[in-house]
């Protein structure tokens, strides 16, 4: 008689997470990084249809990494979420952190209640005004939320890129055209090849602006911006 199959909880959860992580590498990268005026966010991305750097609210920003149709979705909830917070009690009380708690509860309870886990990994990033300070939460397929300061990467090679932006040393944010040089040249360097504007997807978090603060930069705006 053959003796049931049993994997251990420990093992199961391991390869879940070998799963995940595998998914998400295949990805191409996505960086966040704080400059004078906001926070900018470059995803090395060839698509001109399938957009990674999404609008939440009015000052908040989200991207994900790895399965698109699965951090679409979470990205589709979150602007559910926030718009129904705004709605019913006020604007101010929509924030990345309340946002980032979402969807680590979320991922947290998929990752060990379901067979399958997301293959995602995301960030949601909140420009500070009236003297507050920028917020960066990045959320890992099984909920665990890590707040990052001055930069944050997600999806593809993401600890090389971490470990190079690290090594450059923020002292303060640069300015917007430098962070946007800085980006480039990482995502070059880690991929071993000269990226064109063109498979590039920017965008910023500009506290200067009124309303909305999220602005595409489209390739021929970051070209003249490179450029200034």
């Amino acid at each position: 008689m053959p003796m049931p199959y049993y994997v251990s909880p420990e093992q199961m959860m391991q390869d879940k997470a070998e799963y995940a992580k595998k998914g998400i590498a295949k990805g191409r990268s996505i960086i966040a990084i704080e400059y004078v005026s906001g926070i900018l966010l470059v995803a090395e991305n060839p698509s001109a249809s399938l957009y990674k750097i999404s609008e939440i609210y009015d000052n908040i920003a989200f991207a994900g990494a790895g399965k698109y149709s699965e951090f679409e979705n979470l990205r589709k909830a979150g602007i559910r979420h926030a718009d129904l917070k705004g709605f019913m009690y006020s604007r101010e009380d929509v924030t990345a952190r309340s946002l980032a708690n979402g969807y680590s509860q979320s991922l947290g309870t998929i990752f060990s209640q379901e067979m399958k886990p997301l293959e995602v990994e995301i960030l949601v990033v909140q420009v500070g005004h009236n003297g507050q300070a920028n917020e960066m939460y990045r959320i890992s397929f099984d909920g665990s939320i890590i707040d990052e300061r001055a930069f944050a990467v997600i999806g593809g090679k993401s600890e090389a890129l971490q470990a190079l932006l690290k090594e450059k040393g923020f002292t303060q944010p640069p300015e917007l055209q430098a962070a946007l040089a800085l980006c480039i040249a990482s995502l070059d360097h880690i991929g071993n090849q000269k990226l064109s504007l063109e498979s590039l997807e920017v965008a910023v978090l500009d506290r200067n602006r009124d309303g909305r603060r999220f602005r595409r930069l489209t390739p021929a705006d970051t070209k003249q911006l490179l450029s200034s």
